[in-house]
C-alpha cells in the first residue's frame, strides 16, 4: 500500500525543497537557480525570449484520464513550444503550482517527475517558481525563458505575398485523442465496471497526453540556412493559426486540403468516430506543431524533409483567406478551434 504524505506536514519551503532537490543544470546561461530570492541568467549577448502559460484543472486538463507525470511533461512542452515558435532556444523555466489538499506530496512529486523528464530531454533548467494552496483543484503556471541570436527571432507579422505556408509533423491527432478519452470517461461514469477501450489508439492518445515541442524543426531550419518569414505554434488548430498569421501580416492565403498532413492512425480514428479528418486537422488544436512561412526560393531546402509539409501560400489581402477542397471548390477559411473564454 502506497503511503500518503500531507503537504501540510512539510510546509511551503519544505515542499519546495522536496520537489527541487534533484534539479540538474544544463545551461551555462544559468548562473544561479533555485534557492535564492531570484534566479540569475546571462545569455552572453543573445536576446532573451520570455513566454508564460497557465493550465487550470477542469479547463485545460482532466485528471480523470491525465496521469500527473504526463501532465507535468506536457506542461513544460507546451511552454517550450512558444520559444521554438519564435525561432529561439529555451534555456530555463520557472514552475508555480497551486494545489488543493486532495493532492499529497507523492502526487506532486509525480507531477514534478514529468516536469524534470521534459526538462532533461530538452536540456532546460528549472530556476524558480512558487507553491500555494488552492481552494479547489490544481493550477500550473510555467514561464519559459529562451535565447535567440540578435535579429533572428521570428514574429507572426512578417509574412508576405508568395511565401509558402509550411507545417511540421501532422495535425488532428490530439483532438481525436481528446474525443476518445472523453468518450471513455462518459462510459466509465455511467458504469465503472467497464474498462476503457483504447485498443489500437496509442498514437492519438500520445498526441493528447504527451506532445513534443519541435526542437528538431528549429535545428533543421538553422542548419539549412532558413529563417522563416513568420511562425507560430499550432495550439488552437491550423485554421486559427493561419488566420492569425494572415491578419498580423496583412495577407490573404490559399490552403489546400490535399496537402494537409494527417497521420494514418488519426485518419482511421476520425472515421471510427464519424468525424471528417480534414475538419479535425483544421480545427482540432493542441498538436503543438510549428506553422511557418518561407520564401519560395527556400523550397528546395525543405522538400526532402518528411517532417515538413507545404500546405499553401500567402496572397494579397484582397484575395482573402480561402480553403481549397480536393474537389477544386474554394471556401472561406474559418477558425472553429479552441477559445479560452468560450469552451467549457
Amino acid at each position: 500500500m502506497s503511503t500518503r504524505t500531507e503537504v501540510s506536514s512539510l510546509g511551503e519551503f519544505g515542499l519546495i525543497d522536496h520537489l527541487t532537490k534533484n534539479i540538474e543544470i544544463h545551461n551555462a546561461s544559468t548562473i544561479l537557480g533555485v534557492g535564492d530570492d531570484a534566479a540569475v541568467i546571462d545569455h552572453f549577448g543573445k536576446q532573451t525570449l520570455v513566454s508564460t502559460d497557465l493550465l487550470i484543472e477542469g479547463i485545460h486538463f482532466d485528471l480523470t484520464y491525465t496521469p500527473l507525470k504526463h501532465l507535468g511533461y506536457k506542461s513544460v512542452m507546451v511552454n517550450l513550444s512558444d520559444i521554438y515558435a519564435m525561432n529561439g532556444t529555451p534555456t530555463q523555466i520557472t514552475v508555480s503550482i497551486a494545489a488543493s489538499n486532495r493532492f499529497s506530496v507523492e502526487a506532486l512529486s509525480e507531477l514534478y517527475d514529468g516536469i524534470y523528464l521534459a526538462c532533461n530531454k530538452m536540456q532546460v533548467d528549472v530556476v524558480g517558481g512558487d507553491t500555494s494552496s488552492s481552494g479547489k483543484g490544481l493550477i500550473i503556471s510555467i514561464t519559459a525563458i529562451g535565447e535567440v541570436a540578435p535579429d533572428q527571432f521570428v514574429k507572426r507579422s512578417t509574412a508576405r505575398k508568395g511565401d509558402l505556408i509550411c507545417i511540421s509533423g501532422d495535425c488532428g491527432g490530439a483532438f481525436l485523442g481528446l474525443t476518445l478519452m472523453e468518450r471513455e470517461k462518459k462510459i466509465y461514469l455511467e458504469n465503472s465496471n467497464i474498462q476503457p477501450d483504447l485498443e489500437d489508439e496509442k498514437y492519438i492518445v500520445s498526441r493528447l497526453l504527451k506532445p513534443e515541442a519541435r526542437k528538431d524543426i528549429i535545428e533543421f531550419l538553422a542548419t539549412s540556412g532558413i529563417v522563416p518569414t513568420a511562425m507560430m505554434d499550432v495550439s488552437d488548430g491550423i485554421s486559427s493559426e493561419v488566420l492569425h498569421l494572415c491578419k498580423q501580416s496583412e495577407t490573404g492565403c490559399r490552403i489546400f486540403e490535399d496537402k494537409l498532413p494527417i497521420a494514418e492512425d488519426s485518419r482511421k480514428a476520425a472515421f471510427k468516430f464519424g468525424l471528417d479528418p480534414t475538419i479535425c486537422a483544421l480545427n482540432g488544436g493542441e498538436d503543438y506543431e510549428l506553422i511557418f512561412t518561407i520564401r519560395q526560393e527556400d523550397y528546395d531546402k525543405i522538400v526532402l524533409n518528411e517532417e515538413i509539409s507545404v500546405i499553401g501560400y500567402m496572397t494579397d489581402p484582397e484575395e482573402k483567406c480561402l480553403f481549397m477542397s480536393r474537389g477544386g471548390n474554394s471556401f472561406p477559411l474559418s477558425a472553429q478551434g479552441w477559445n479560452a473564454f468560450q469552451n467549457p
